[in-house]
């Protein structure tokens, strides 16, 4: 007999999207994001942080001071790394992201033409930038969707 207790492909996918948060630098909020097309192929990934060629050692890290000396200026965010890196249409692909989106990266996945947001969580729901994101996929009529029916543990020495 075949195993039961598999992961299901969303439960896969949000796996993966964590373990790209892993690579993220920040030490306040680690994110991560893949791109899934209709044949559940996975088609880019993506984590925050400094874009390519920038010296992460060389930039704040912070979120408290002057904007400028916060790491807000700088940082890419996950989803906007997995677009930009995907090279290709995004028509009807799925992201899976870790944190729910902001209202920048929001208005990158609707011009990108997805069609599915899942995400883990959603800690900044009463913020204005998260709430302008659903605001924005509702009038899009793009579906996001939590999907927090498992755990997984990964760690590294």
């Amino acid at each position: 007999m075949k195993r039961t207790n598999f992961l299901s492909w969303d439960q896969f996918f949000m796996t993966v999207a964590k373990v790209c948060a892993m690579r993220s630098k920040d030490p306040s909020t680690q994110v991560g994001a893949i791109l899934v097309n209709n044949l559940k192929q996975i088609i880019s990934t993506g984590y925050n942080g400094f874009p390519r060629g920038v010296d992460d050692d060389k930039f704040p890290w912070t979120r408290d001071g002057e904007w400028i000396d916060t790491k807000y200026p700088y940082v890419a965010h996950a989803e906007l790394n997995a677009i930009v890196s995907a090279r290709t249409n995004l028509t009807n692909c799925d992201v899976y992201v870790t944190l729910f989106p902001c209202n920048e990266c929001t208005k990158i996945i609707i011009q990108a033409g997805i069609s599915k947001v899942y995400y883990l969580e959603d800690k900044y729901s009463d913020s204005k930038e998260v709430q302008a994101s659903k605001r924005m996929l509702e009038a899009a009529k793009i579906e996001y969707k939590q999907i927090n029916d498992f755990n997984v543990n990964i760690t590294i020495d």
